[in-house]
C-alpha cells in the first residue's frame, strides 16, 4: 500500500466515524451511547490527519518537481541520480498488501452497516452474572403490570426475600432467543459495558406462549414462573406468559431499560 492509499484510509475512516456518530444511530451496536463524543472527536482527529498528509505529499511533489528541473541542468547531478537508481522523485515507503482489507471497514461504516448482535450471540453466551443487591429492595409499586427491567426481576426472583414478586404481574421487554429445547423460549437483553466486545446477556426463561421467531421485540405480560425457593438462588428466572405483544426495537437496544411502551 502506497502513501496515496494510507491517506487515502485515513481520510475515509475519518469521514465514515463522523457520518456514523454525527448523522446516525448506528454507532449505537458497537460502543455506549455515552462513547459518541470521543467518536467525533477521533473521526476529526483522522479526517485532519488525511488531509494534512494529502497536502503534505502535494508540497513534496512539488518540491522534488523543482529538484528535477534543477538536475537536469546539472551534469553530475544527472549521473548522480542514475547512479543511485534515480531515487529523486520516488516514494518506496509502503504497507504490506494485506492492509488493503483495512479499506473494508473504513467502507463499511459509509455504506454497510453489519447487523446487529442478536439471537445468534445471546445463544452462544452465558447470562450476566446479576450483582447482589447489598441494600434492601424497596416496596413495589401497585401498578399492575409492574414495568420491571430484566436485570430487576431476576435480582427479585433471586435475591428478595420478602418475596414481593410472588404472584405480581410484571411486564418485561426484549427480543426472543430460541431455547436450546422445546421447552419455552428466552426474552433477551444483550447489554454493553463498554461496547461490543464486552458486551453481557441476560435472559428469562418464557413459559405458556409459542415461541415466535429469532429476535423479534416482545413485551411480554406474565408472572413468576414457580421453581425452586422464591428470593433464593434456587429460583428459576422465569415466567409464566400471559400475553407478548411485538414492539419496535429501541434505538439503543443494548441497555436493560424499562418498558416504554403501554401494556
Amino acid at each position: 500500500m502506497k502513501r496515496p492509499a494510507q491517506t487515502l484510509l485515513l481520510t475515509l475512516t475519518g469521514i465514515g466515524l463522523l457520518h456514523t456518530a454525527l448523522f446516525t444511530d448506528t454507532y449505537l451496536r458497537y460502543v455506549k451511547a455515552g462513547l459518541r463524543p470521543l467518536l467525533i472527536a477521533s473521526g476529526v482527529v483522522l479526517l485532519l490527519l488525511g488531509l494534512a498528509a494529502a497536502a503534505l505529499r502535494g508540497e513534496q511533489r512539488h518540491t522534488t518537481h523543482d529538484d528535477r528541473e534543477h538536475a537536469h541542468s546539472d551534469e553530475y547531478g544527472d549521473k548522480h541520480g542514475d547512479a543511485y537508481g534515480n531515487t529523486h522523485g520516488h516514494d518506496h515507503s509502503g504497507a504490506p498488501r494485506i492492509a488493503w482489507l483495512l479499506f473494508l471497514p473504513a467502507l463499511s461504516l459509509l455504506f454497510y452497516a453489519p447487523p446487529a448482535l442478536g439471537a445468534y450471540t445471546a445463544a452462544r453466551s452465558n447470562n450476566k452474572p446479576v450483582a447482589v443487591q447489598r441494600t434492601g429492595f424497596a416496596p413495589l409499586p401497585a401498578t399492575s403490570p409492574l414495568p420491571l427491567t430484566l436485570t430487576d426481576f431476576t435480582k427479585r426472583v433471586q435475591q428478595d426475600r420478602s418475596r414481593a414478586i410472588k404472584n405480581r404481574v410484571v411486564q418485561l421487554t426484549g427480543f426472543v432467543t430460541p431455547a436450546e429445547d422445546d421447552d419455552g423460549w428466552y426474552l433477551t437483553r444483550i447489554i454493553f459495558t463498554c461496547c461490543a466486545a464486552d458486551s453481557q446477556t441476560v435472559k428469562i426463561r418464557v413459559y405458556g406462549s409459542e415461541a415466535p421467531p429469532a429476535n423479534t421485540w416482545l413485551a411480554v405480560t406474565g408472572t413468576w414462573h414457580p421453581q425452586g425457593a422464591l428470593g433464593t438462588r434456587t429460583a428459576r428466572v422465569a415466567l409464566d406468559a400471559r400475553a407478548t405483544r411485538p414492539i419496535a426495537q429501541p434505538v439503543n437496544a443494548y441497555t436493560d431499560d424499562l418498558p416504554l411502551t403501554p401494556s
